[in-house]
């Protein structure tokens, strides 16, 4: 799955968050580290999705643009 994420520079690295997950953020120290550790966050998002709705049937939507 592909998802946006919003990427900033701050004084003490890059924070990076994922609009489409609310909640689902992270940061490091470069901005490599940051969109590596924001992949971890979107797995750990959707799995904790998954455990928390056991029997939903999960979907996938392609939205043009």
């Amino acid at each position: 799955m592909t998802y946006k994420v919003a990427l900033r520079q701050a004084d003490e690295g890059y924070s990076v968050s994922c609009p489409g997950l609310p909640g689902c953020w992270s940061q490091g120290a470069t901005e490599q580290e940051a969109l590596e550790n924001i992949q971890d966050a979107i797995r750990e998002y959707l799995a904790a999705a998954a455990e928390l709705n056991p029997d939903a049937e999960i979907r996938e939507v392609s939205v043009p643009l």
